[in-house]
């Protein structure tokens, strides 16, 4: 007894016709949409200050009048967090578009996330000195039996505000196989799947290191096969585009995750447990993953404004690069030192080259970012300052764009409240409200002692070139941490890889990493080390703090760095 379960959104703003391409693609039980993230979830949030009636993914309802019909006449459930800040509401709009196009369905939500008005002193007590937060938007990190209730009670479509991403994989299966709280490895095994097919392409070669390998131009959405023991298959419909192998699930799996140990709500799955395996074309078999009981308490995930933002990046043109920045930035000094901004950041970024053929080559550009609570110290301060040397600076001076008035940021928080202290609810399709009770057996969170290492390579000639001729790497956020996972794919380069990357290494690779804490997790069974970077991002993708905000690149700019590496492995 398979489940089918696919994914058709890995975020808000996904392609539009993935919905069709995965209803009329193949073979599907359930088909399930990840439309939310820390930054989404502040973008719902500012929706919904100009609009209380907003802040879901419109997105989906989009998509929904042009699929709502084959869903149904396919028998296909559907399970999204598009619901965002507002589930109740994206349920209503379902129900009313339903009725419009005369199709019957039940429609279920769930909620119970939502703690920004409900528990403003229980995070205030959760912060160091419990000091106010203004937050724009609270929300705990829901696990999938309410999910699994909404089905088991006979709903086609299940709306979620914030649930966890791998929630919309694990309710389902719950709520197909019958699976209860304490059923740990089989949970455990969803939790994995539902990872994989969170961020849709990703898992069928999308951002994928190896990219050359096959065919990604447009890769097809995956899907998983699960079945009754938690063991799975990550496949993708026939004839759709990309591929699945080995590496692309392995990338998939190390993305946004820390230690070996990956919490949740209602398990605690084990990383270094899983075991992957070639199981024909396109399809990964997943196995062995065990579980744990979850910590005690939820993740919240605290969005709000931190301030204002405003920036100008200067072309530098020719000769004498340096020496032009050098003036330009001390001109704009002179002048913001009249009302400093609170933070004021310069980046010059060499993109010119010698004897250039055009002049867009020829430029090399200084950006300058600065931030402050106070709208007006970012913005006709730095605007006026920075056109009024249109005449009076560098030769050929001139801007990308002009600097706008200062745009507010927002800023990422995450908190812990205990299990018990969130209501999370069930609101079944015929109006009643069933509650979910919170997982009973807990474990306190603790990190893995680390693995033992492999044999060491033998000693051999060596030459110097990118590491990213033998490993692959994915990297991402989570609030101010990044993460970079790292693998390879024969043994003999992970006896290589385990001993070379340490965390030290890292850093001298990555100097911008090097006044920071880098904590590496080694799982051997996927061939790979993860390095979580702790406040490289600030104080998250919102905020802003960095060239390349959520990381996404971070494990590229490391493959792209030379390392002795033996010729064996060449």
């Amino acid at each position: 007894m398979t489940l089918r379960i696919g994914n058709a959104s890995g975020f808000y703003g996904d392609r539009f016709d993935a919905m069709r391409e995965m209803l009329t693609g193949g073979e599907l039980d359930v088909l399930t949409g990840d439309y939310l993230a820390e930054l989404t979830m502040l973008i719902l949030g500012r929706d919904r200050l100009k609009d209380p009636a907003a802040g879901y993914a419109r997105t989906f309802l989009r998509q929904l009048e042009d699929c709502l019909g084959l869903a149904h006449e396919r028998s296909v459930k559907i399970v999204t967090n598009a619901g965002g800040l507002n589930p109740a509401g994206l349920a209503d709009a379902v129900r009313t578009l339903a009725g419009r196009l005369g199709i019957p369905v039940r429609v279920a939500h769930v909620e119970g996330d939502d703690l920004t008005a409900a528990f403003p002193r229980a995070l205030d007590s959760a912060r160091p000195g419990g000091t106010p937060m203004g937050s724009l938007a609270a929300h705990a990190y829901l696990g999938g039996f309410g999910i699994a209730e909404c089905l088991s009670a006979g709903a086609d479509i299940v709306v979620t505000g914030r649930v966890t991403d791998a929630a919309l994989v694990t309710g389902p299966a719950a709520a197909h196989f019958g699976w209860r709280p304490g059923e740990y490895d089989r949970l455990a095994g969803a939790v994995v799947a539902g990872h994989v097919l969170e961020c849709g392409t990703q898992a069928t070669g999308g951002n994928y290191s190896f990219f050359g390998r096959g065919d990604v131009r447009r890769p097809g959405f995956p899907l998983a096969e699960i079945h009754e023991d938690g063991t799975c298959v990550i496949t993708k419909h026939p004839g759709t585009g990309g591929f699945v192998d080995v590496g692309t699930v392995t990338a998939q799996l190390l993305y946004e995750t820390g230690g070996a140990r990956y919490a949740g709500p209602d398990v605690t799955a084990r990383l270094d447990t899983v075991r992957l395996s070639q199981d024909g074309p396109d399809r990964v078999r997943i196995e062995g993953v065990r579980g744990e009981a979850p910590p005690p308490t939820l993740k919240v995930g605290l969005n709000k404004l931190g301030g204002f933002r405003n920036e100008v990046t200067f072309v530098l043109t020719g000769l004498d690069i340096e020496a032009k920045a050098a003036l330009v930035r001390e001109q704009m000094g002179d002048a913001l030192a009249k009302s400093p901004p609170a933070q004021v950041r310069w980046e010059l970024v060499r993109t010119d080259r010698a004897d250039a053929d055009t002049e867009e080559t020829a430029s090399a550009l200084l950006r300058l970012v600065v931030r402050d609570p106070d709208q007006a110290a970012v913005g006709r301060a730095l605007s006026g300052a920075a056109i009024e040397l249109a005449l009076a600076s560098y030769p050929g001076f001139h801007v990308v764009a002009p600097p706008g008035k200062g745009a507010p940021y927002g800023v990422f928080e995450d908190v812990y409240v205990p299990q018990g202290a969130v209501d999370h609810v069930a609101v079944l399709h015929d109006g009643s409200r069933l509650s979910v009770i919170p997982a009973q057996d807990t474990l306190v969170l603790e990190t893995l002692e680390e693995p033992p290492l492999p044999e060491p390579l033998p000693a051999g000639p060596t030459r110097r070139v990118p590491l990213g001729l033998v490993a692959g790497a994915r990297s991402g956020d989570k609030g101010g941490n990044a993460n970079v996972g790292v693998w390879v794919r024969t043994d003999e380069a992970w006896r290589w890889l385990a001993h070379e990357l340490t965390a030290d290494r890292f850093r001298e690779l990555l100097p911008e990493s090097a006044g920071l804490t880098v904590v590496r997790h080694l799982l051997p069974h996927l061939r790979a080390l993860n390095f979580v970077v702790e406040g490289i991002l600030g104080e998250g993708v919102a905020s802003q703090a960095r060239f390349d905000p959520q990381a996404k690149a971070l494990g590229e700019w490391l493959r792209s760095r030379h390392l002795d590496i033996p010729e064996v492995l060449l």
